[in-house]
């Protein structure tokens, strides 16, 4: 006799939430515990858009301070390290945002979504890599899990459906008010990472709530309505970032819709496969009638840009290069010059909870596959950056 499924689905999922847990001690570091790596002086100076050269000779001029040495008197940097040698090196530049490249007065604060109507086109894991580039560039980042998988929120060391099963999470920041429990200000769910310069608003299962709470919402004329319930919450901590990326879930429901509408640009990753390109077809023609009603309604504003990221790109099929440049041809500049290649070297750092910056160089490493994939990631990075850098109107920092 076959049990009840709501008593079996129950049952699955609580053993499944023990062996999670009990995974999480083992393999896991703890979200406390969790640290970042250093950088060599050749990581440093890419960073900083100068030579190795110029920062060792900074060093050794006592303009800057003495970091850790490592085998060799190595130098080895940390991230509270590049940050405050940006500062220093930022107080005496000829061009003071070369090394502090954030927004200035009148400059207004960039918001990301990155949308895809199917999962696996990589865009949790873009999402979060590009977050901590810019990080490492030198700008004030927010990161915002908007998918209830909560997939970008594990990258942090985070188990959503353990950490945050009393709450926590960005529903808890749009949730429509019911009873007694109503939203929270942004800034109590907010949390500081250990990533210099990144912060993070946590997904969460509870995000689902949002699309089936919304259409009763809507009925009772609740406000504000769905498409600002993101928008507003980040006019608390405008002021304290330069740049906010959201992670969608991978669907065009009410959590992408209000994610979009609070945003600047947009970036649609996309595999170059027959499938994926028929996928976004569809996501755009959808996005484009729903976005006509929204914008006729107040929810969607002008954008500096909508971009598209080609992911999961692999250099040895031949099909997926023709297709790379016929997508190209077909939609122009707002193609992305720089792919994000398929590596070995990212989804093993990704079984890790690491994205490529995080990993630690070592002898048994394949060098050749972690600089291709390094080099990739730096590059569509450096594209988007320079968009960023566009939108304030200003152009690219020179090397020192």
């Amino acid at each position: 006799m076959h049990p009840v499924l709501h008593d079996k689905l129950k049952a699955d999922a609580e053993r499944l939430s023990e062996a999670l847990e009990h995974m999480s001690k083992l393999f896991l570091a703890p979200k406390e515990e969790k640290t970042l790596r250093s950088f060599t002086t050749s990581e440093v100076a890419e960073l900083l858009r100068v030579s190795d050269g110029y920062l060792r000779k900074a060093h050794f001029d006592g303009k800057l301070p003495d970091v850790f040495q490592g085998p060799g008197n190595k130098r080895l940097y940390t991230g509270e390290d590049i940050l405050n040698i940006r500062q220093i090196l930022s107080q005496t530049a000829k061009d003071p945002f070369q090394f502090m490249p954030g927004r200035k007065a009148g400059d207004k604060l960039q918001i990301w979504s990155t949308v895809n109507f199917k999962g696996g086109s990589s865009k949790t894991t873009t999402t979060v890599t590009l977050g901590m580039r810019l990080a490492l560039r030198g700008y004030r980042v927010l990161l915002i899990d908007a998918d209830p998988q909560a997939s970008l929120t594990t990258f942090f060391g985070y188990q959503p459906e353990i950490d945050f099963r009393e709450g926590g999470t960005l529903y808890d920041a749009i949730r429509y008010n019911e009873g007694d429990t109503t939203r929270v200000p942004l800034t109590d769910v907010l949390r500081t990472t250990y990533f210099p310069n990144l912060d993070l608003v946590p997904g969460g299962i509870m995000l689902s709530e949002f699309e089936t709470e919304t259409p009763t919402a809507l009925s009772r004329g609740e406000q504000p309505v769905f498409f600002n319930r993101i928008r507003e919450p980040l006019r608390q901590v405008e002021d304290d970032y330069d740049i906010v990326l959201i992670d969608c879930p991978p669907q065009l429901g009410y959590l992408t819709m209000s994610a979009v509408c609070a945003s600047t640009s947009l970036l649609m990753t996309i595999i170059p496969e027959r499938v994926d390109l028929a996928s976004a077809s569809q996501f755009l023609t959808m996005a484009s009638g729903i976005l006509e009603v929204l914008d006729s309604n107040g929810g969607v504003g002008s954008y500096d840009n909508f971009a598209y990221l080609l992911t999961r790109f692999d250099t040895a099929i031949s099909t997926q290069q023709d297709l790379s440049e016929w997508i190209r041809q077909l939609l122009g500049d707002s193609v992305i010059p720089t792919p994000f290649v398929k590596s070995s070297a990212v989804s093993e750092a990704g079984l890790a909870q690491k994205t490529i910056f995080e990993v630690e160089l070592g002898g048994s490493k394949n060098r050749k596959t972690y600089d291709r994939a390094l080099e990739s990631v730096i590059g569509f990075s450096n594209d988007i950056e320079k968009m960023i850098q566009a939108a304030w109107n200003r152009g690219g920092t020179d090397e020192a």
